[in-house]
């Protein structure tokens, strides 16, 4: 058994370190709050703080990079938070895994590849870019040992109100209520399960295969909001639901006073063209599949 540090403890970060306690390790949750699952050794600090997180991070075989900043504080959060993680990850030795997404892509034309350039040139995919490209070249100068998981759009238990299948998608759907969404509702689209992730990022730490790569998270086949509310009803034996989609400039203007409803321009893209994860090269590599959907909406629900 070994030491973890997962810093961070949202949706992914509460499941990556239960499920590293439940398999005897030693974790160290760090937070901004102190916050984190039973079973594991809490820890409040400043991620930022270079000196403080190399403390944490000493005899450490891996280091987990779950943070999520608010998104509307990218430009100005991410940056001495990444610099913060290479330190901690040189100084220490643990590989440095990352959690991270599929914005630094952009608009692509059929399913994303690992392999796809970093091609995006928005603000914010260009801070996720650095973030990788950054611990790639330490990675390749010898200085640390990190990988990259990517996930496409997160849903399952404990997901929070960021998600779009989360808390507001659900408890409508319950109540028999209209759904309503912010993007269109029969565009296919990859959502990938969040026990699914906390495994990925736990078989990328643990296994020198992954290291000096991204990876995509094993992502079931991709489901439009519909579909997915109508297989969530069938699970819970009710009708249908009634889906209304709000409309964009009613949102544009609501974006001015609202910072996160603001930012989903910068992500509007990813819902109003089939966007597609192909997760098979870690499926290959690593001998695992997605969790089959109807199991995950079953979960989800019952979560």
């Amino acid at each position: 058994m070994g030491k973890h540090v997962v810093v961070g403890s949202g949706q992914v970060g509460t499941h990556l370190a239960g499920k590293l306690a439940a398999q005897g390790h030693e974790v160290v949750v760090v937070t901004r709050s102190g916050r984190g699952p039973e079973g594991t050794v809490r820890v409040a600090a400043d991620v930022a703080d270079k000196a403080r997180l190399s403390e944490l991070a000493k005899g450490a075989d891996v280091l987990y990079n779950c943070v999520n900043p608010a998104y509307h504080r990218w430009l100005t959060d991410w940056p001495p938070i990444a610099e913060s993680f290479l330190a901690a990850a040189e100084s220490s030795g643990a590989v440095l895994t990352i959690l991270g997404n599929l914005y630094p892509y952009g608009p692509v034309t059929g399913p994303m590849t690992e392999d796809l350039p970093l091609a995006s040139t928005t603000p914010k995919a260009r801070v996720r870019a650095k973030i990788w490209h950054d611990a790639l070249a330490a990675h390749r100068a010898g200085r640390i040992r990190t990988t990259e998981v990517r996930g496409s759009d997160f849903f399952g238990p404990g997901a929070t109100d960021q998600s779009h299948l989360g808390t507001r998608f659900i408890p409508a759907l319950r109540a028999g209520k209209t759904i309503q969404l912010v993007f269109p509702a029969d565009m296919p689209h990859s959502w990938t399960y969040l026990p699914d992730v906390a495994d990925a990022l736990i078989t990328a730490g643990a296994d020198e295969r992954a290291w000096g790569r991204p990876w995509h998270v094993p992502t079931d086949e991709p489901m439009t909001f519909r579909e997915i509310g109508a297989r969530m009803a069938g699970l819970l034996g009710l009708p249908t639901p009634k889906m209304t989609t709000l409309p964009w400039p009613l949102l544009r203007a609501t974006g001015l006073f609202s910072p996160m409803i603001g930012e989903l321009r910068h992500v509007r893209y990813q819902f109003t063209a089939p966007y597609v994860l192909d997760s098979s090269a870690f499926q290959q590599v690593f001998g695992v599949a997605p969790t089959p959907m109807e199991t995950a909406l079953r979960t989800t629900l019952d979560g």
